[in-house]
């Protein structure tokens, strides 16, 4: 059984969602990040970053245990295991590696600042347009460049793979993002297709009634105030 560190967040799917496609065996355990369990020291051992998802596997290399953080890297590693969803030559290796690259760089960050700016950060006082316009419009942009690469792929790197894990949780929410599809229509091919996919609703699916949780002021902190 493979141990996941786990919220159901955008990142957190993505850990969630590989080991339902890896068919992997795996016990949850939760990390309620807006009640501060990212901070705990049995966590931090884990995952030094404070950072959900993490893993755990008893049968790492060599038949010995080892714990990863970040999701990319954690994508990178089950794919590696089980010689699944990577692809079959270096050439398509290589393109599954820089549109995982791309979310990590690109759409995980600049969609997560749209969440926090259009969402998080008037609740708590700090209504800043110029934000709102430059984190949705960058998240458009990205939105854009990816519906050109499905105009010419039925997955992102051509065959189903990680690519695909990785950047399906972050552009699901769109709307969220403030987003349109109608000029997007590879885009939302694409979401369609990958959100009829058993594996990825149910990792989804994963503890989905926590995410209804609304946070607290001292949630809040928690979340965006870290290290401060």
């Amino acid at each position: 059984m493979i141990d996941l560190y786990f919220w159901p967040t955008p990142n957190g799917w993505k850990a969630s969602i590989a080991l339902e496609e890896f068919e992997l065996p795996y016990t949850t355990h939760l990390v309620d990040i807006g009640n501060g369990d990212q901070f705990k020291p049995e966590f931090l051992k884990i995952s030094p970053n404070n950072r959900m998802p993490a893993i755990v596997d008893p049968d790492g290399p060599d038949g010995a245990p080892i714990s990863i953080f970040e999701s990319g890297a954690i994508l990178q590693y089950l794919a590696r295991k089980t010689g699944k969803f990577c692809g079959a030559t270096e050439r398509e290796r290589i393109a599954v590696d820089q549109w995982l690259m791309w979310q990590m760089g690109g759409v995980g960050p600049m969609a997560g600042q749209t969440h926090h700016f259009l969402k998080y950060a008037p609740q708590m006082g700090h209504d800043i347009p110029y934000a709102k316009d430059r984190y949705r419009g960058e998240t458009g942009r990205l939105y854009g460049v990816l519906d050109r690469q499905l105009a010419e792929h039925e997955f992102v790197a051509g065959a189903y793979s990680i690519a695909d894990m990785a950047i399906w949780p972050w552009a699901s929410l769109w709307e969220g993002q403030e987003q349109s599809l109608e000029d997007k229509p590879h885009l939302a091919r694409w979401l369609d297709a990958v959100g009829a996919r058993p594996a990825v609703q149910a990792g989804r699916a994963l503890h989905a009634d926590k995410r209804k949780t609304q946070h607290d002021q001292k949630g809040k902190d928690l979340l965006f105030k870290q290290g401060q």
